[in-house]
């Protein structure tokens, strides 16, 4: 997608950092500015984009959290020092968004930022009889609430709490208006530095080059003769057109009246309003890259892959509750005989990232950096059934991604809801993306992350899981790799998944069959495993 819109010309490409200038404050004796650590922010005031203004709509009010585990216990007075240096630079952070009276414009607005306002310490009883499930029960509690739009819409969680996972754990929340997921995951990740070279920033695998994929036959050092080559471009801009006003007309049938099959998991409505629960896993990333290398694949595909896998069962199972069980092969389950149409909605940032190292840069030399709200979206078709073969689950993922990237799908929903936004207003534009999303089962994301292990603030990250809540889905599906880990995270509505560590072990159940058949089919060796990380 980045290849496709890097020629277009973005309105307000950069922002440029805020000068901070800190008030005089008395310190108590942990070292915390008793009146609240008061900061000035001063920058010029920006109008919110269409997205923006979408995430303030009562049915689209969506905050992105992300859970972060500590090796070691949580010094909240890091916060104090740490963030004035970092977050607070970026104007997003420090700013409020304002109603222009005149105009009825929505601004970006410098303002005082009171970082007691934003540093919340919970008091944490001494005994428990379950961190995990106390952690747990937090998170959840913390998606009823919402912040308060009087100041900048984001607060941090510190939690020296003992899990299973962690020796103590942060919570971020940013409401979704101040940024697309990828830049405020680029943000977060900017603020980190590597456990092992303390003032490099972390590193993340990059894309293919460009040129590889469908154009790499065009160049001139392949492709054959010329006309082959002129044809063969003809043809792929033309598939390119064809696959693009078909996701589209897909797109506005969806929003009109082409619904999901009603499932166990399908939301109902109002279910954006619901409190989520939120539970993730962490798996092996060598043994994904395993796979993804015996079947030269990808990381998304495998999974994409497990996560129809890991569906299919748990559906299988849900639609066995009660009555007999038929098992669980391609021949005899228990799931419909009627093939389930079941979607995965991906929100996709249209403009390119502005990279960890450019956003340090912002905070650290006072240098612009790009920034943007627009999210496009795409609607993924997901395979249910039981396969004997756990291998086909990879495949049919592979073809349906394949199929997705030779689209502007994302480009041109974001595109559409841009033109409804100018011409009809923000009602209308909500209510087609609402219709469009909430029509469809779920939402999915696969997020890459650092190669090396990371720092925040000084504290050594164990883990880092990402996920939302306010969407009008009752299952958001995000993975989160980290080093040679992958942290699967679930939000969940739980009036449609009662049993959210169920589906999980579907997950991680199903990551372990396909691995075997892997071995089984001779596509890896045992040493492969070792290798698996390359």
């Amino acid at each position: 997608m980045e290849s496709l819109t890097k020629g277009l010309k973005w309105r307000q490409s950069s922002l440029k950092p805020i000068q901070i200038t800190k008030k005089h404050t008395n310190k108590n004796d942990d070292g915390i500015d008793d009146d609240g650590a008061y900061m000035i922010a001063t920058c010029e005031e920006q109008p919110l984009s269409p997205a923006a203004r979408l995430f303030h709509e009562p049915d689209f009010n969506i905050y992105v959290v992300a859970i972060m585990g500590s090796k070691y216990p949580i010094n909240p007075r890091v916060a104090y020092e740490k963030l004035p240096q970092t977050l607070l630079k970026h104007p997003r952070f420090s700013s409020v968004q304002v109603v222009d009276k005149n105009s009825g414009i929505m601004k970006w607005v410098p303002t005082t930022v009171n970082l007691n306002n934003h540093i919340i310490i919970p008091n944490i009883p001494q005994t428990l009889d379950s961190p995990d499930k106390f952690l747990e029960d937090y998170v959840y509690n913390l998606s009823k609430t919402s912040i308060e739009s009087s100041i900048p819409m984001w607060d941090i969680h510190l939690l020296n709490l003992k899990t299973s996972d962690a020796e103590g754990v942060g919570i971020i929340r940013i409401h979704h208006s101040l940024g697309d997921g990828t830049s405020l995951m680029s943000l977060l990740l900017a603020c980190t530095r590597q456990v092992n070279n303390p003032d490099a920033v972390p590193t993340v695998p990059r894309k293919k080059d460009s040129n590889s994929g469908w154009f790499s036959s065009l160049s001139n050092d392949g492709g054959g003769p010329w006309w082959k080559r002129w044809f063969m471009a003809v043809y792929m801009v033309f598939w390119l057109i064809w696959n693009t006003l078909v996701d589209v007309g897909y797109i506005m049938a969806t929003a009109l009246f082409l619904k999901d099959t009603n499932t166990p998991i399908t939301p109902q409505a109002g279910v954006e309003h619901n409190p989520k629960r939120f539970v993730y896993r962490t798996i092996s990333l060598d043994d994904m890259k395993l796979i993804k290398n015996a079947m030269n694949m990808t990381i998304n595909d495998v999974a994409v892959g497990m996560t129809q896998a890991g569906l299919s069962q748990y559906l299988n199972r849900r639609y066995g509750e009660g009555k007999k069980d038929l098992g669980a092969s391609e021949k005899k389950n228990n799931l419909p005989n009627k093939k389930i149409r079941l979607r995965s909605n991906l929100l996709v940032n249209i403009r390119p990232s502005p990279g960890i190292q450019a956003l340090a840069d912002m905070m650290e030399k006072n240098t612009e950096a790009k920034w943007g709200n627009w999210i496009g979206y795409v609607i993924l078709p997901l395979t249910i059934g039981i396969r004997d073969d756990p291998l086909d689950y990879v495949r049919e993922a592979n073809a349906t991604i394949n199929r997705k990237k030779h689209s502007l799908e994302a480009l041109c929903s974001f595109s559409v809801a841009a033109l409804v936004f100018k011409l009809f207003g923000v009602k209308a534009a909500n209510t087609m993306s609402h219709m469009a999303i909430g029509h469809t089962t779920l939402g999915f994301s696969n997020l890459v992350g650092p190669q090396e292990e990371i720092k925040f603030y000084g504290h050594d990250m164990e883990f880092l899981a990402p996920s939302c809540y306010g969407h009008p889905h009752s299952l958001m599906i995000n993975f989160q790799s980290y080093v040679n880990k992958m942290t699967i995270v679930l939000s969940v509505d739980e009036t449609a998944i009662l049993d959210p560590h169920k589906l999980l072990d579907d997950f991680e159940t199903s990551l372990k069959l396909i691995k075997e058949a892997v071995y089984v089919k001779g596509l890896a060796e045992e040493d492969m495993s070792k290798a698996a990380s390359t």
